[in-house]
């Protein structure tokens, strides 16, 4: 009978190991597939991408790679995310050793006795205790330890994937904001030209209405443009004011005032032409797909650990020490005990608990599926949608700069037939008002181009390598490394 129970015994933990290895391979299913259609404008693209070219060698001036440098150092999204980094580290490293068993070291004083009046009852008895113990060691035959810990792998790397998007953004965010302090002094430099010109055409009027040449009527205009000038010379002087605040706020302390561009730039990057790249090359240089692609494969780990919740869980437990009911002997030879055993949790009814668990989880990648679809079709709009700015914005400026030099010499032809007395001073008015309207238009349009420059760099993935040479990380997620295993299997 012995043999027959020894006998059944193996047979039974065999078939166990089997079972739960069968387990672990079949637990996680096979990661959905994403459908993100690629726009036709973008299917013929070809060549390098330009975000492969690090920001130190995109950029041109060299204040702005200084200011860059600051906010990389002092940017409190940018340290937050870094943050957000160490934490998801430890949290794999705690999932990490949830695969090793837990040992502790104990020591107890027990005093007992017991409620009876026999002869045998001596009174209380005080036992000594000492030793080592492995606490509850889950044995991980279905995978459900292992697959926490494939979730708390992908979500480090989603994480690091999201502190990478952050330096993308914040390095587009301070270009743009430098750029955008420059504009806005060479708008208040326009209108306060425009000012003393008017300024100007008002003192002459006002001798012209002196002397009784004219009524009081171009006098009133005149004054109008004066005043008009003047709130735009306030309203640039504002928008000084914020961009330098933004750009301060964006870098994390106050910029030097040696590094802000005290005049117009006109060039940000040395770049004659912006090349998109294939479409593999964006999967690959947005941070923000592979965060995306990486919390769908946790999800998946996370459909794999709540399938293992259906199976019995087997941990064990043990123990080695001293044990004595003298104290003077705990140390001496006689004293070691031991112990182990294991312990066994069988789901049996849970009134459906475990089972909405893995809805739950199944509805988290479907809805990780989804966000992973819309990253790629996000990513894919937005440098569509720059790389068409960038297609009409050069005839765009060749026609405002020619309509910049028409309102000018309109301006000085009417400005001359005004003081020949052909015309009234309406005619001048208008010729001028038409000049600085042209002229803000092209300053517009110079930032405009220049902006776009910098969102086709950041859309495309542009401003996480600093050197051009530099060699970006990009890890394979767990269902990655599960498909190139599988496909070295086969």
């Amino acid at each position: 009978m012995q043999n027959l129970w020894s006998i059944t015994g193996r047979s039974i933990a065999v078939s166990a190991l089997a079972l739960a290895l069968t387990a672990c391979q079949s637990m996680r299913s096979p990661e959905p597939v994403a459908q993100a259609n690629i726009p036709s404008s973008y299917t013929n693209a070809s060549g390098t991408s330009v975000a492969e070219q690090g920001y130190k060698e995109f950029f041109a001036d060299p204040r702005l790679l200084q200011v860059l440098d600051l906010a990389l150092n002092n940017n409190r999204d940018l340290r937050t995310a870094a943050l957000n980094i160490q934490r998801a580290q430890q949290q794999y490293q705690i999932s990490e050793n949830n695969q090793l068993p837990t040992i502790g070291a104990s020591g107890s004083v027990l005093r007992q006795d017991t409620l009876n009046n026999s002869a045998q009852n001596r009174g209380p008895i005080t036992s000594y205790n000492v030793g080592l113990g492995v606490t509850a060691y889950e044995l991980d035959f279905w995978g459900r330890v292992r697959s926490l810990r494939d979730n708390a792998l992908d979500t480090f790397f989603a994480t690091q994937s999201a502190r990478d998007a952050t330096q993308i953004s914040l390095i587009g965010q301070v270009a743009q904001a430098w750029l955008s302090y420059s504009f806005a002094n060479a708008n208040l430099a326009l209108a306060q030209q425009t000012l003393q010109t008017q300024l100007e055409s008002y003192n002459l009027n006002r001798k012209r209405f002196d002397v009784g040449i004219d009524s009081e009527l171009p006098v009133r205009q005149a004054q109008i443009s004066v005043e008009t000038a003047r709130n735009d010379v306030a309203n640039y002087r504002t928008q000084v004011a914020q961009a330098q605040n933004l750009l301060n706020l964006l870098v994390g302390e106050p910029v030097p005032t040696s590094l802000l561009p005290a005049q117009r730039v006109t060039r940000i990057t040395s770049n004659t032409a912006l090349g998109a790249g294939l479409p593999s090359d964006l999967l690959i240089n947005r941070p923000d797909i592979r965060a995306a692609e990486y919390r769908l494969s946790a999800a998946g780990a996370n459909i794999a650990a709540a399938r293992a919740r259906l199976y019995p869980t087997i941990s064990l437990t043990g123990s080695a020490g001293l044990a004595s009911t003298d104290l003077g002997d705990l140390f001496k030879s006689g004293s070691f005990v031991w112990s182990v055993g294991p312990s066994l949790d069988i789901p049996i009814f849970d009134w459906g608990t475990r089972q909405a668990n893995i809805r739950i989880s199944e509805t988290d990648q479907q809805i990780a599926l989804s966000d992973y679809e819309k990253s790629i079709q996000t990513a894919f709009r937005e440098v569509s949608d720059a790389l068409a700015v960038r297609q009409n914005i050069g005839d765009r400026l060749a026609a405002q700069r020619r309509l910049v030099e028409a309102t000018n010499t309109t301006y000085r032809l009417s400005l001359a037939r005004f003081r020949a007395g052909i015309d009234s001073y309406l005619s001048v008015l208008d010729a001028q008002r038409a000049s600085y309207a042209a002229e803000q238009g092209l300053l517009l349009l110079e930032q405009a181009n220049l902006n776009n420059q910098v969102e086709v760099y950041k859309t495309l993935g542009g401003g996480l390598k600093v050197n051009t040479t530099d060699i970006v990380p990009n890890p394979p997620s767990v269902s990655e490394q599960r498909r190139a295993a599988e496909q070295q299997a086969q």
